[in-house]
């Protein structure tokens, strides 16, 4: 029989074990997405756009008019671009996978700064490079400069950069941001910036671009999406900018790979972008549920939690339970009934927990009851 690519063996499954949905009498904390519905004026323009037979083949890269949409929402962001440089991907996913296509090759090295969302390790395999996984700092998980050096070789071809930060919440400041692209720039790294959160942030400063920089932009490939800043998880779209000769190679990938996203959520898409009352709601909740959930996280016995800056997450030290974060999550799940995420399916990540408030409040102070009652029962 013929053999399966071996680059799948050492390409894992993420948090996908502890995401399977459980019983209904379990708080989730393990989701990281929105719980909040579409909002109506998206889900109506996809109605109008299908009642109009919107389903035919169109630009493979997206409607002149929704690139045009996401160049606009960009410049907010110090982030100034041709529309004709950017292509509306099957989600955000799709568009980092069409970066690391577009920029690397069997051999290279990209630089993580761990613990990571595991799916950039995984993608930078199946593209033949490797993943070098960097320690972020542990007191606030911010960009460790000095470990960023020690693990830079010849091979070095590029960094990846989330901030909003997903597990940690970390949002990574103006100052950082420009040393990263200059710690960039000294190397000649290609910049992969995933800003999918960058409407999610809870600190002063916002997010910072890697373009805002000299020698930012003509290095750095931004993706970013609707999926959480806009509560379109399911619908599948993503964007992926960049300098025009990078974007020449992500459209050859994506009309080979995808051809186009649907046609008739085009329109929808640049609704969603247009609209800011219905997101303001939804950042008001987040907003609200980061103070909360980290107040409570906080009071648990052996627990130690950095405050979060941004996204919908936090991530927890759990080392003083004197537990494993597998211990932590498994027993959370069978004994308390709350499901987390144990950080060692992250490289980096041991010790902690990841810990998501894409949930109500009425679930965070529940879920938070049973965890100190259980602790508790231990001591």
């Amino acid at each position: 029989m013929p053999e399966l690519n071996p680059r799948l063996a050492d390409v894992g499954s993420g948090f996908a074990a502890f995401l399977a949905p459980p019983g209904p009498e379990v708080v989730r904390f393990t989701v990281g997405q929105p719980d909040f519905d579409t909002p109506e004026a998206v889900v109506n323009e996809a109605k109008a756009a299908l009642d109009r037979g919107e389903t035919a083949y169109t630009r493979p890269q997206g409607s002149e008019s929704l690139c045009a949409a996401v160049q606009g929402h960009l410049t907010q962001f110090d982030i100034h671009i041709k529309s004709e440089d950017v292509v509306v991907t099957p989600g955000c996913k799709q568009a980092l996978l069409y970066g690391m296509l577009a920029t690397m090759a069997p051999g290279d090295e990209v630089l993580l700064l761990s613990p990571a969302w595991p799916s950039y390790d995984g993608m930078v395999r199946l593209t033949g490079a490797t993943p070098i996984h960097v320690p972020v700092r542990r007191d606030n998980y911010h960009p460790d400069f000095d470990a960023l050096e020690r693990h830079v070789s010849p091979n070095t071809k590029a960094i990846i950069i989330n901030s909003p930060n997903n597990p940690t919440g970390a949002v990574y400041t103006r100052e950082e941001t420009k040393a990263i692209v200059e710690f960039a720039v000294k190397h000649d790294l290609w910049i992969l910036d995933d800003m999918i959160y960058s409407t999610l942030v809870w600190v002063d400063g916002g997010y910072t671009s890697p373009c805002a920089f000299e020698g930012g932009a003509e290095r750095t490939i931004t993706i970013g999406g609707w999926s959480k800043g806009w509560a379109m998880t399911g619908w599948r779209l993503g964007w992926v900018t960049g300098p025009s000769n990078v974007m020449d190679g992500i459209k050859k990938v994506n009309v080979s790979a995808a051809t186009h996203v649907p046609t008739f959520l085009m329109p929808a898409a640049e609704k969603a972008l247009e609209l800011r009352e219905e997101i303001e709601v939804m950042e008001g909740a987040f907003a609200e549920r980061r103070v909360a959930i980290h107040q409570a996280f906080s009071s648990l016995p052996g627990v130690v939690v950095p405050e979060p800056e941004g996204a919908f997450y936090i991530l927890c030290d759990i080392t003083g339970t004197g537990m494993t974060d597998m211990e932590f999550a498994t027993e959370a799940l069978e004994k308390a009934k709350v499901q987390v995420i144990p950080g060692s399916l992250m490289k980096g990540g041991e010790g902690l927990i990841r810990v998501s408030y894409a949930t109500s409040l009425e679930n965070i102070h529940e879920g938070v009851r049973r965890l100190q009652t259980w602790l508790e029962s231990r001591s």
